[in-house]
């Protein structure tokens, strides 16, 4: 039966059309967006799990890049580490020479004190982005504009802690001076008097699973410092003793530097392999993201390909059907 009010075959015609025209605007998106899944109503499950694993990703990638910090600084009081090993090392050699020619003690003092200025210069410039972590075993000596005094402490061979204020300048606080008094030195343990109000690195910080602790160079400055203070001195007066007591010291000092700087080099290994880790696992963390969500590009483009024919087609045939009307006026003719 034909009608000229109901036309089942335009009906069927349009809403061929009409699918394949809305299956080609989502192909058409996804080729524009790369996404299969934008959104929560392409899929939802997909979707909440994809913006999950992305927020993990992201966090993973600051993290990284936070260890990158971490590492700098790490990686600065290393060769700070190393400098300073070098210079002690050099130091206990001066040593040695002097018990061999003890008529020059006044040229290897000299010499020893221009050593230890050297090491408060790398205990003042290995720092990174204000993280100091070869000072962390000794607070209070700050190269840079401090805030207090320098305070040195050394120990007799009869066991007596004397402390020692250094004025390093005026309108600081603390004792704007002299000397306080003659620094000594005798036994090994030099005793440290620890200042507060010096704003510093704690020396100490957590970093994904990794514990980085600074590195305790200071207490060995402290005690090569006590050596060079009054060297010629001490050994004029100490003689071999003192000399072998001296060359002691250096021998633990160098070795407990050696032991910092390796202890310096393990932390940083360990971050370096942390940020491979995390690099990875961001990887992972994104491709399964992009097996989930995003488009296949090959096949969206057959597909258009293929739409955009079916487009025609249903176009076409909606023209055919609306053409069927027509076909009743020949009735009336």
């Amino acid at each position: 039966m034909s009608s000229i009010n109901t036309n089942t075959s335009a009906m069927n015609a349009l809403a061929t059309l009409r699918n394949v025209n809305s299956s080609l605007n989502q192909t058409q998106d996804r080729i524009s967006t790369g996404l299969k899944v934008s959104s929560g109503k392409d899929n939802a499950s997909y979707f909440a799990i994809s913006e999950t694993m992305k927020g993990d990703s992201g966090m993973t990638k600051a993290v990284n890049e936070s260890l990158t910090l971490t590492k700098n600084s790490v990686a600065t009081a290393r060769v700070g580490a190393e400098q300073f090993s070098d210079l002690a090392t050099d130091f206990r050699e001066k040593i040695a020479f002097a018990q061999n020619n003890q008529d020059d003690f006044g040229k290897i003092e000299d010499e020893l004190k221009n050593l230890v200025s050297e090491m408060k210069t790398t205990l003042s410039q290995a720092t990174f982005n204000g993280d100091d972590l070869i000072n962390a075993g000794g607070a209070g000596y700050q190269a840079a504009d401090p805030t207090t005094d320098e305070v040195y402490a050394a120990m007799d061979d009869a066991g007596t802690i004397t402390y020692h204020e250094k004025a390093i300048g005026t309108g600081r606080a603390g004792t704007d001076g002299a000397f306080a008094g003659t620094p000594t030195y005798g036994k090994e343990n030099v005793s440290r008097e620890v200042i507060t109000g010096v704003s510093r690195s704690s020396g100490s910080f957590s970093t994904t699973s990794i514990k980085v602790d600074g590195a305790d160079l200071y207490s060995a400055m402290m005690e090569f410092d006590a050596i060079a203070e009054t060297f010629a001195t001490n050994a004029g007066t100490g003689g071999a003793a003192f000399l072998e007591a001296a060359l002691t010291t250096a021998d633990k000092n160098v070795a407990h530097l050696v032991s910092e700087e390796t202890k310096l080099g393990l932390a940083e290994k360990s971050i370096e392999n942390q940020q491979n880790f995390l690099t990875k696992l961001a990887d992972n963390l994104d491709a399964g993201v992009g097996a989930m969500v995003d488009a296949n590009m090959e096949e969206e483009a057959a597909r258009l390909q293929a739409l955009q024919v079916q487009q025609q087609l249903a176009s076409q045939s909606l023209s055919i059907a609306n053409q069927a009307p027509q076909n009743i006026l020949s009735l009336f003719r």
